[in-house]
């Protein structure tokens, strides 16, 4: 309803009042302090909507339709007819699970709701924060009649108290409980944590409190302390482990290339030595049927011509003499540019 309507009919009841009363003075006077009271209530039913804010709005305790999300001035019946609950939905709100922070910066534990056991039969001290936000004012307000706690003084009757931090240890418990405590203490705290948030935002939806996950964030996770100190040494062993299986790696990653590489080296160089053998057995091959087939076409011919040939080979830098009955000449084997040089034997003119 428009506040102008509201005046507008609220004069129009002072001019009937006024008729009924003859229109004395007294009359008049109360009659103007009764809509000098009843505007100035009317007054108080303005409201303000400022950015990132939403007003719920109820009448005679009831409900009245969606929350007012626009902007600015506004107006609703003020009390005790109307209600209005005017909050920040956008703000990232956050609450801690396991600690309490104090003023100093210091965390008060909780063991009642950090102590939990992990899939493989371990105790493990989880603390966490949840950081969320409102996604739907009338369910945050009114779906959800919550008891609130103790140490949150500022939660009480909406579920961001004991709701969140009951379905918060909840969630968080179902999955601690389903890994080991390597994944929660080292090896997969972002799993962890993904999946927690995702457990916890079912539980919230089904109960319909209006509130929106933002994220979920293991802070100090780690074993009770009256067995702090094996399960420290543990941890560095295991790093230790992790730390050599690295360097094991790294060693691989650089050996075996060499060793690959030196292998194509000595293929390439047996392959290399088989082609040269090949080509030289086939050049001897073909250099002994040249031979074959001038030793075929004449064998005196060529027999004498191995002969001197091997003898040059035999005896290298050594002059020989051939001496042959029916020759005129001597061949001189060593001497002159074809080894062979034929020299006179008979009587020189």
């Amino acid at each position: 309803m428009d506040f102008e309507q509201v005046t507008a009919r609220f004069r129009d009841g002072l001019g009937r009042v006024s008729g009924r009363f003859g229109g004395g003075g007294v009359a008049l006077f109360v009659v103007g302090i009764l809509v000098l009271a009843i505007i100035v209530w009317l007054g108080t039913g303005v409201y303000t909507i400022g950015p990132g804010e939403n007003a719920a709005l109820r009448l005679f305790g009831a409900v009245g339709g969606s929350p007012v999300t626009q902007e600015g001035l506004h107006w609703w019946w003020p009390t005790p007819i109307g209600k209005k609950d005017v909050l920040r939905v956008t703000e990232t709100r956050r609450m801690e699970l396991g600690f309490r922070g104090n003023e100093t910066g210091a965390a008060n534990p909780f063991p009642t709701e950090a102590l939990m056991i992990s899939g493989d039969l371990n105790i493990v001290d989880v603390q966490m924060v949840v950081q969320y936000n409102i996604k739907s004012l009338n369910a945050f307000l009114f779906r959800v009649a919550d008891p609130g706690e103790d140490s949150r003084p500022m939660t009480q009757g909406r579920p961001d108290g004991r709701t969140l931090k009951d379905a918060a240890e909840a969630a968080l418990r179902l999955v601690v409980g389903q890994r080991s405590i390597d994944d929660v203490l080292v090896r997969n705290r972002e799993e962890v944590e993904e999946q927690t948030k995702i457990r916890l935002q079912e539980i919230l939806d089904s109960y319909s409190t209006g509130i929106n996950i933002e994220t979920v964030q293991l802070q100090d996770v780690k074993a009770p302390e009256e067995v702090r100190d094996a399960f420290d040494d543990v941890l560095r062993a295991r790093q230790e482990r992790d730390t050599r299986i690295n360097q094991a790696r790294a060693f691989e990653a650089d050996i075996i290339p060499r060793a690959e590489g030196d292998a194509e080296r000595i293929t390439e160089g047996a392959e290399a030595f088989r082609q040269a053998r090949i080509a030289r057995a086939a050049g001897e091959a073909a250099q002994f049927t040249s031979i074959l087939a001038e030793y075929q076409n004449s064998r005196e011919v060529t027999r004498q011509r191995l002969y001197l040939e091997a003898m040059e080979e035999v005896l290298p830098g050594v002059s020989k003499i051939i001496v042959s009955p029916e020759a005129e000449t001597v061949l001189i084997l060593g001497q002159g540019e074809g080894g062979l040089t034929p020299v006179p034997i008979g009587p020189q003119p």
